[in-house]
């Protein structure tokens, strides 16, 4: 795998093309030193009044000092995040579960309250939107939750980006008493396995991101929010407008 090659894919493709449903802000930038100020200004009026947003950076974005800039604009970094890129064909995917633990595709209302009960225990919040999304996105997720007795304890999901080559790992957690135990290991892999079959198929991505730890820069002035992203090698923060084209924005609903 080249990783400039990577790299130059998701940007055009997923940072330039798809976007996270109800999610605001700035995902990719092709700026200057003598361009940066001037978008950024441009994007904190843009977005003013309109709720919780962010702008993501990664570390190959230009200028080298943009998340200084942002943080003298009245941003404020996230922790950072390492992204990884791997293509489908190269993984082992033969990672069973600990003993006693099943995986279980989310295909109906209960799968989906299971998967919700994981993310609001490891992360906190309510994520019951989560969970309507899954199962009103079946064709675009595939969403994945670890069974163990009748209890779910962890759970994530694969989201496919529509006419690009890559799939994202998202949302993957376990119940801190499971931790240790290879589990999230072997979801991973049945997450993978379903994005496989899609592409066996011809309806799914070559490549599949994950991350492992972007940060995210949001305005001070409203609440913060968690970023997620994928990118082979690099560290996201985030960002979005264009010395080319100056902004366009990011965000649904």
């Amino acid at each position: 795998m080249d990783p400039q090659a990577v790299l130059a894919a998701y940007d055009e493709q997923v940072r330039r093309g798809t976007v996270e449903d109800g999610w605001r802000g700035v995902t990719w930038s092709d700026l200057s030193a003598d361009t940066a100020d001037a978008a950024i200004a441009e994007q904190v009026r843009r977005f003013a009044g309109t709720g919780s947003w962010e702008w993501k950076h990664y570390s190959h974005d230009e200028p080298a000092d943009l998340p200084d800039r942002l943080v003298a604009a009245g941003f404020r970094p996230e922790p950072a995040e390492t992204l990884l890129v791997a293509e489908i064909a190269d993984l082992a995917l033969d990672v069973p579960p600990p003993a006693g633990v099943d995986l279980v595709e989310v295909v109906d209302a209960r799968g989906a309250a299971a998967l919700v009960s994981v993310h609001d225990a490891v992360f906190g919040g309510d994520h019951s939107v989560v969970g309507r999304s899954v199962l009103a996105r079946r064709s675009t997720v595939a969403a994945v939750v670890a069974v163990a007795g009748d209890r779910a304890v962890s759970a994530g999901r694969v989201e496919f980006c529509a006419g690009t080559d890559f799939a994202g790992l998202w949302g993957g957690g376990t119940l801190p008493e499971w931790r240790g135990r290879g589990l999230f290991r072997a979801l991973v892999a049945g997450a993978t396995r379903s994005t496989a079959r899609r592409t066996a198929a011809g309806s799914g991505p070559e490549g599949c991101t994950v991350s492992v730890s972007a940060c995210s820069h949001t305005p001070a002035t409203v609440p913060s929010t968690t970023s997620t992203g994928c990118a082979a090698g690099a560290v996201r923060l985030p960002i979005r407008p264009s010395a080319r084209r100056t902004s366009r924005p990011a965000g649904r609903g």
